[in-house]
């Protein structure tokens, strides 16, 4: 609620939207086609709860990256638990796999996971503080094929949401091996140019320099844009790896982007790292509509165990902006074609009995109970284009028959309840 002049006026929380139903069929079009593809590909569906032990985050995420220090709802529970909203799924997947024992099962295992995230950041376009993401997640392989297939599925789904305009933005990072030296590198050059970096970046120097390539601020951009490369000192197993993911998407003719200041914003991840991105309209920006990488310590983080993994997510809401900003279509519901009247209150009970026969039959039927009037129920059928009008009288319904009215001849005919379903089959054909 929020106050002005004394009244309180009821809205939602800023970030945090009602999905009218006017947008539901995109969320619906995207959950659909991503399960369509996780399935086909051996992804099962996990879905963890919303809130997490805060702990999983701190640990998982980063102390150091802007979800942590910025972005978490976290609240203290009666029993003196610190829970958080979660704002990404990997943590909570990985602590799933752990938990449940997945370890034990035949590698590797491939999970999909679908839900709202929350961060508390300031909204703006393409930025709310809950939105959705779907996530695929695939745990147990260090094969460079994987990193290929993840992207290769990411890029499918989002062609086949209707948003061909694509490329895919990638990079690695490298790993416990080659960073620590890359990143001496990185501290000496950042630390000559540190006068030109933005206030967040400054801190990031002393904390994660690293986060320092990711900032968007077009100043820092600049400075990032004379920095070392780290493609340029990855060690041979990171220069390997990498090697076999280009060579695989080339193969497989996805068109990508070497981008050697790629580095995303969390701390977890190793070797690969992606994005795929897209032109507004006007080709004058860039919006990353999905990401990912390798996070092959993660597991060991909380396992004590090292399992290799790789994933990705995309954001829900920005892909149906993409779609929107293109007009790409997505079919609602079919109308229906059937209009049920009824008259009097024992007609209403049946008129029930009739809906879920039609149901049953996949027959979509609306109605509009609250009317008691004929001519008022058949102006309704009038104004929505009804091809035909069921009216269940309550002479009829005692002899176990309706009427079926043909809305544009008026003609009117009397069905026996046991063939209603062939008949109006036969109609509509």
């Amino acid at each position: 609620m929020a106050t002005k002049k004394g009244k309180t006026k009821i809205q939602s929380v800023p970030g945090m939207s009602d999905i009218l139903p006017k947008d539901q069929a995109f969320f619906k079009k995207i959950y659909t086609t991503v399960n369509d593809f996780s399935s086909f590909y051996g992804f099962a569906e996990l879905t963890p709860p919303i809130l997490e032990y805060t702990e999983l985050f701190e640990k998982g995420t980063g102390d150091d990256t802007e979800i942590v220090e910025k972005q978490m709802y976290s609240l203290r529970s009666d029993g003196g638990d610190y829970l958080t909203l979660r704002p990404e799924f990997t943590p909570s997947l990985v602590r799933s796999y752990i938990e449940n024992g997945m370890i034990s099962l035949p590698q590797p295992v491939k999970l999909f996971s679908y839900g709202p995230v929350f961060r508390h950041e300031k909204p703006q376009a393409g930025r709310f503080r809950q939105f959705n993401q779907f996530n695929l997640e695939v745990f147990g392989s260090t094969k460079p094929i994987i990193d290929a297939e993840l992207i290769y599925i990411f890029y499918n789904i989002l062609q086949s949401l209707g948003i061909k305009d694509l490329t895919i933005e990638i990079n690695s990072i490298g790993d416990q091996e080659c960073r620590p030296a890359y990143k001496k590198l990185l501290l000496k050059y950042l630390r000559k140019n540190e006068k030109f970096l933005c206030s967040d970046c400054k801190k990031r120097l002393k904390k994660n320099p690293f986060r320092i390539l990711d900032c968007k601020e077009e100043r820092c951009q600049q400075v990032v844009s004379g920095a070392p490369q780290i493609i340029d000192h990855l060690c041979k197993e990171c220069h390997n790896h990498f090697k076999k993911v280009l060579e695989f998407l080339d193969d497989l003719g996805l068109p990508y982007n070497l981008n050697p200041y790629l580095a995303r914003g969390l701390d977890y991840y190793t070797k690969t790292v992606f994005e795929i991105v897209t032109e507004d309209k006007d080709g004058k920006s860039k919006m990353s509509l999905l990401g990912g990488g390798r996070y092959d310590n993660l597991v060991k983080l909380f396992y004590g165990k090292s399992v290799p993994a790789c994933g990705g997510a995309g954001g829900v809401e920005r892909i149906i902006a993409a779609m929107k900003e293109r007009e790409i279509q997505v079919l609602e519901k079919p109308k229906p074609a059937i209009f049920l009247a009824q008259l009097g209150n024992t007609a209403k009970t049946k008129a029930l009995n009739v809906m879920e026969v039609l149901r049953r039959a996949n027959l979509p039927v609306i109605e509009s109970f609250d009317k008691d009037s004929l001519t008022a129920q058949l102006k309704v059928a009038n104004k929505l284009k009804i091809g035909y009008t069921l009216i269940v009288a309550e002479e009829e319904a005692s002899k176990n028959m309706l009427i079926v009215r043909n809305m544009k001849t008026g003609k009117q005919t009397l069905v026996k309840m046991e063939r209603l379903v062939k008949e109006m089959k036969k109609k509509l054909k």
